[in-house]
């Protein structure tokens, strides 16, 4: 970034963190060298929530970096809501809602009687709410990119895990998608990789449970790299290691974008012995409690920082986008 930048996203961009996650959004603001400003939330005696921002933004170009992230994720979602609002009150020029990490893309279909797309009903509240742009990553049905009706940047973090892995002997290596639902952003991981690409036939039975019933694609021997958007409960990848074993793999990484690790998570990638190394990424937070002797965690701080300075400098950001590899 040159000086003359430098100096125009130092005057012209305010950023904001919500409470989420206020480790990333100094991630962002030290790629961009820009201050994160601040604000204030606070709730009054009847719980309703309370929020300030505590600088200027009339005439300015504004960035809200709030990840739908647990253990308060409706707590997440009003503060972004109330902070984007504030900012179009406060007469912004632009409004840039930055979502590392959006939990309710998993609701993208009406597939059970009488529930809400939520999917859909939080892109349209944060349009509401005063965002004129939206940036997130790793969407887990991309669809719900269509979703929004603003203009809505969907980044993918497969350029730090192609940096990661090269540093390693990948010979006879293979990327496994545990699920061939999901299998093109292990094809595009693989591909960047130069390597192979194998698939699991995973059938869902609960939020908690899946059946594996196989594995798509020569694994045997070979060293492996499990690729998925997101482990929440570990319920896919247990599964999948088992699955493995009986393939006699040689060495076993696990890898994905969104590293939120609820219920027994991390009780039972902690129990997985033959795993060599659990690689994610920071789109949540991961408490320290949470991380494993083996486990790296990556930045996606500069994949969001440039994508920000992109859109504020009218340049295009198509090499950061989700499928743009692919076409």
């Amino acid at each position: 970034m040159d000086s003359q930048e430098k100096n125009w996203l130092q005057n012209n961009l305010r950023t904001f963190a919500g409470s989420s996650h206020p480790e990333l959004a100094k991630d962002i603001a030290s790629y961009l060298q820009v201050p994160v400003y601040e604000h204030t939330t606070s709730r009054f005696s009847n719980d309703n929530m309370y929020v300030q921002l505590l600088e200027s933004v009339r005439g300015k170009d504004v960035v809200i970096i709030q990840s739908f992230s647990p253990p308060s994720v409706s707590d997440n979602i009003i503060e972004l809501l109330m902070m984007l609002n504030a900012a179009a009150s406060a007469s912004a020029r632009s409004i840039h809602a930055v979502i590392p990490y959006f939990s309710y893309a998993r609701s993208d279909k009406k597939d059970e009687p009488r529930i809400s797309i939520t999917g859909r009903l939080m892109a349209d509240l944060i349009a509401t709410a005063g965002a004129t742009h939206v940036m997130t990553m790793t969407l887990h049905s991309p669809q719900v990119h269509g979703f929004f009706s603003v203009p809505t940047d969907h980044l993918t973090a497969r350029p730090i895990f192609v940096q990661h892995f090269r540093r390693r002997d990948l010979s006879n290596s293979v990327v496994v998608s545990p699920d061939i639902g999901h299998a093109k952003r292990a094809t595009s991981l693989a591909r960047g990789l130069g390597i192979g690409v194998a698939a699991g036939d995973k059938m869902r039975v609960s939020d908690t449970e899946v059946i594996m019933g196989g594995i798509i694609g020569d694994i045997r021997g070979k060293d492996v790299i499990v690729f998925d958007d997101e482990i929440a409960t570990g319920g896919s990848i247990i599964a999948l290691v088992h699955e493995l074993r009986k393939h006699q793999v040689r060495k076993i990484t696990l890898s994905c974008t969104h590293g939120v690790f609820s219920g027994r998570a991390i009780e039972q990638l902690q129990a997985l012995d033959d795993v060599e190394e659990i690689v994610t990424t920071n789109t949540v937070p991961i408490p320290d409690h949470k991380r494993l002797p083996n486990m790296t965690v990556l930045s996606v701080g500069s994949v969001f920082g440039e994508a920000i300075r992109c859109n504020l400098l009218g340049r295009s950001v198509g090499p950061l986008f989700a499928y743009w590899h692919e076409r």
